[in-house]
């Protein structure tokens, strides 16, 4: 079988092309939206503070359901969760859309609305995340997920390029035409049936579970902690303004290459990974990425070229991809299916609070320390963290596959 036969295998599946489709699409309604709202708020504004909190209307519901969701995506028909919550963000987009055009959308709607589309998300991500295992076997997850991310990574580079068409009209539309291509798709995916969790009433430990169930695994736990701890100490997206300005002295195409550039390597190692085969020494290649990206984040702190750092980022956004695909691997596989809702949101919930926080530490320590300083500390901090767990996790560091 050659190298490209597995692709056009699994593309050529229903379930699992649906599957792709809808995440494509998704992801596109939810990066071009993210910029369309940006600029939707400081044009009404002119307040860089509400543009925090933004963001932050958004991450809070996450915090707020992660536990709930995970037991609804066990108790419940994964696929159902997926569609209603992508037909939420369709009907959201589109009245914001109508509010724009008809002239009564307001601040107070915008925050209403990114609220919304937050809670709808954080129920989307889990359950989406669990139906993968059911629609391939576990020999091709790898690959599955490889193809996923690609479209995650693919979604990155091009729905902000789309978010900055023409105000905030036009990509809200696109957003809210993309979530409604999304639930189309999600209306034909089948997979194996699901294994439900009992129908026990909601309790605080049902829902704590997946965390519980984490924590009793130790390879579990060390690759998502892992994968949280080095993104909080690593990660510096929110310094590449002064990088772009202050350090390689370029305007904002310079900065628009620097946020491309992981994404493009992330693109391009998952399609390599899905000619790969990643069933040998996965502990070991995951501590390999984590210590890639942080030496990575080390030398684009210290370079004063574009193209230097361009390169370094593209590589860091390579051993990032590399590290995600071993991780959400192992917990889809290392998870029974009537878990995965909980263990995933989760893992979830661990994902984007290291990418929130991670902003916030770099922005103190920046202001502690100075810009180039942080980005050091934070990528020798990254390499000190993969040292240290593989000596806290020995059963993560000798894991010779993913099963």
């Amino acid at each position: 079988m050659s190298d490209d036969q597995p692709l056009r295998a699994l593309h050529r599946q229903p379930a699992f092309a649906s599957f792709w489709i809808a995440r494509v699409l998704g992801s596109l309604g939810f990066q071009m939206s993210s910029v369309a709202f940006g600029w939707l708020i400081y044009e009404l504004t002119g307040s860089a503070y509400l543009l925090g909190f933004a963001g932050l209307a958004q991450f809070l519901p996450m915090v707020v359901l992660t536990f709930v969701v995970g037991t609804v995506a066990d108790r419940f028909e994964r696929r159902r969760i997926v569609l209603i919550a992508q037909v939420v963000q369709a009907a959201t987009l589109a009245l914001m859309t109508l509010g724009i055009l008809q002239g009564w959308l307001g601040v107070t709607g915008i925050f209403a609305g990114l609220v919304v589309l937050g809670s709808a998300r954080t129920f989307e991500r889990p359950a989406m995340q669990a139906l993968l295992p059911a629609l391939v076997t576990a020999a091709d997850l790898p690959r599955a997920v490889a193809i996923s991310s690609s479209a995650m990574q693919a979604a990155t580079i091009v729905g902000p390029a789309l978010g900055g068409l023409l105000g905030a009209f036009v990509p809200l539309a696109l957003s809210a035409a993309f979530f409604a291509g999304a639930s189309f798709a999600s209306t034909r995916l089948r997979g194996r049936p699901q294994q439900r969790a009992g129908r026990e009433a909601f309790t605080l430990a049902a829902s704590f579970s997946g965390l519980g169930f984490i924590r009793r695994h130790p390879v579990l736990y060390g690759a998502i902690s892992l994968d949280m701890v080095a993104v909080l100490l690593g990660g510096f997206t929110a310094l590449l303004p002064i990088f772009a300005r202050d350090i390689l002295e370029t305007g904002p195409w310079g900065l628009g290459l620097l946020r491309t550039a992981p994404a493009v390597g992330a693109l391009l190692m998952a399609w390599q990974m899905q000619r790969l085969n990643l069933e040998r020494g996965v502990g070991l290649k995951m501590f390999a990425a984590v210590i890639v990206f942080g030496v990575c984040t080390v030398i684009f702190a210290l370079s004063e070229s574009l193209v230097l750092s361009l390169i370094t980022l593209i590589v860091l956004g390579a051993a990032d991809n590399v590290s995600v695909v071993i991780r959400q691997t192992l917990v889809q596989l290392s998870t029974p299916d009537e878990m995965r809702g909980r263990v995933s949101a989760v893992n979830s919930l661990f994902i984007g609070a290291s990418n929130q926080l991670g902003e916030f530490e770099s922005g103190i320590t920046a202001g502690w320390f100075g810009v180039i300083p942080a980005a050091v500390i934070g990528g020798l901090g990254t390499i000190a963290v993969a040292l240290a767990w593989m000596r806290l996790f020995p059963g993560l560091r000798h894991a010779r596959s993913l099963r």
